[in-house]
């Protein structure tokens, strides 16, 4: 599988709306086949349809408690040791824990069927601000797999 390039944090720009990097980088990571403005209009929407379910916060603010709630602390990798794999716990960096949490909540919102994607992108930031939803899922279960895992830690250098 070839490698996506996306841009460095030096030459992404901020979203025309938020004036956020932090959107501009979910929605070049939302975004197919190059069509950047349906992504931002998807997204948009989204936030519109936020604003109107939680009254009570700031939309930028529901957005980064989201992404920060989905972000992950540890995960498990594979490490070869003496002919046999083991599942090795080993601590996610930042900028890695940003984009994994980025990846798991459109992936979950992808896989919802039946509703338009801004409807669906808004119930999973609104689910994932609640701690809910299935990129939190996700989320526990690499946390569960890590845990489970832990007596291979000392294999982590």
């Amino acid at each position: 599988m070839a490698k996506k390039w996306t841009a460095s944090s030096e030459q992404l720009k901020a979203d025309p709306k938020y004036n956020s990097k932090l959107v501009a980088k979910f929605i070049n990571c939302m975004m197919w086949q190059g069509k950047k403005s349906t992504a931002q209009q998807i997204f948009y929407d989204a936030m519109d349809i936020v604003s109107k379910k939680m009254k009570d916060a700031s939309v930028l603010e529901v957005f980064e408690t989201a992404v920060n709630n989905v972000k992950p602390l540890i995960e498990v990798r594979s490490k070869r040791i003496g002919g046999a794999s083991y599942q090795v716990p080993m601590q996610v960096g930042p900028k890695r824990q940003q984009s994994l949490a980025i990846r798991w909540m459109i992936h979950s919102a992808r896989s919802k069927t039946g509703k338009p994607m801004c409807d669906r992108l808004a119930s999973e930031l609104v689910d994932a601000y609640s701690k809910h939803g299935g990129a939190m899922t996700t989320r526990e279960n690499i946390h569960k797999m890590a845990d489970a895992n832990k007596a291979f830690a000392h294999f982590a250098w």
